[in-house]
């Protein structure tokens, strides 16, 4: 039913805030990407509608690009669906305290990304909630040795933060399936694309949409995915009671670097493997970090599992002083000295602060510096990172 005509030319405040206004979708020009709407309001058709679930009523997350990106991501993952987080440690998070209570216990990959351990040892003990860790390599059969009655959840990273590890991902899931335990695994490093863990019966997918997805430095997003429904209802709830939102221009970008990814992945791929075998037989390397290199020690299982690399590794240097690491960082040129990655930049960190274990020590013959190599041309990485190892000497 259309309208009625106003009874009396409105005044210029009326007319301005009109102006402009959506009437309707007609008016609406298709384009290639999403609608892009900034909106907290959402303007409902009539009275009965204000307070139906199963419409968007408010602004948060539910624009047109929210589920373009959704939809995006559950193509990527093979899900059935995606809740979005303003951040990669959000996602972890929220992942964690959608499906754990008081009394649960949490058991975490010991190679597991810094911030994530920081929330387990810090907010999740506050709230009654039990975390051990395990050794990065723990097979199926060592980690069904520790689950208890009160096990809840299994948080996996593979490969591990900073250190690389691979964990037998479907392994351990089967194993936790049949013990009624709950897996989530950190999937950043592949994207998504280069593993999907849901294919292999773990629960919670979870990648910082800030790394390869949206590809450049500059959108912070995370997202957590999944094939159970149950799972899919708590986390909407979780995100509808804790206020939790991401903006549609940060979504819009995602939706954007969704469609270039395979590209990028690919170069970013091809381009770390080149660099991290021509480290491998530098003298002043004692071993590189990377599963994609026959000799390392998971190859076996990123061959099985994964379908290709990213850009990110880690080079183990053999015995050197603090002041010369610095000395090496200092002199690249092409690698920025930045944390988070999956940019279009090449960047480097030494790491020596960010190695915590407490299941398993790491045994590392020097000091360990990871690399993330970008889009620039591989040739002159090399160049570059030649021209830094020089003050190792």
């Amino acid at each position: 039913m259309s309208k009625p005509p106003p009874s009396k030319v409105r005044g210029a405040a009326t007319r301005l805030i009109r102006a402009g206004a959506a009437e309707g979708q007609g008016s609406v020009v298709r384009t290639v990407g999403p609608t892009l709407q900034r909106a907290s309001t959402v303007i409902l058709p009539d009275a009965a509608a204000l307070y139906d679930e199963s419409r968007p009523t408010y602004g948060m997350n539910s624009m047109a690009v929210h589920d373009a990106l959704r939809a995006g991501l559950c193509e990527l993952e093979h899900a059935t669906y995606v809740e979005l987080f303003s951040s990669g440690l959000s996602a972890c998070t929220g992942a964690i305290l959608t499906v754990v209570s008081a009394g649960d216990e949490v058991l975490v990959t010991d190679c597991v990304y810094g911030p994530t351990r920081r929330f387990c040892d810090g907010i999740l003990k506050r709230l009654g909630v039990t975390t051990r860790y395990m050794p990065a390599t723990a097979s199926a059969n060592e980690i069904e040795a520790m689950v208890t009655d009160e096990t809840r959840l299994i948080v996996l990273e593979s490969p591990g933060s900073v250190s690389f590890e691979m964990q037998d991902v479907p392994a351990i899931a089967a194993m936790a399936q049949r013990r009624g335990v709950l897996t989530m695994v950190d999937n950043t490093w592949a994207a998504g694309l280069l593993f999907r863990p849901l294919d292999y019966g773990v629960d919670l997918s979870v990648q910082a949409l800030t790394k390869y997805v949206c590809g450049h430095s500059d959108v912070f997003l995370g997202s957590v995915a999944t094939s159970s429904p149950a799972i899919a209802a708590r986390l909407k709830g979780f995100v509808r009671d804790t206020g939790a939102s991401i903006s549609p221009d940060d979504a819009f970008q995602a939706v954007r670097g969704l469609k270039t990814m395979p590209m990028r992945l690919e170069r970013h791929g091809a381009s770390g493997l080149k660099v991290a075998e021509w480290l491998a037989g530098r003298p002043e390397v004692a071993r590189v970090l990377h599963p994609a290199l026959p000799t390392d020690p998971g190859h076996a299982i990123w061959r099985r599992d994964f379908t290709g690399a990213c850009g990110l590794f880690g080079v183990v240097l053999k015995p050197t002083p603090d002041a010369a690491v610095e000395a090496f960082l200092n002199r690249l040129e092409l690698f920025g000295l930045g944390f988070s990655w999956g940019g279009y930049e090449s960047l480097a960190i030494v790491c020596i602060p960010q190695l915590k274990r407490t299941a398993a020590p790491l045994n590392l013959e020097g000091p360990l510096i990871r690399l993330h190599v970008g889009l620039e041309d591989s040739d002159d990485l090399i160049a570059d990172l030649d021209a830094a190892l020089q003050m190792l000497a």
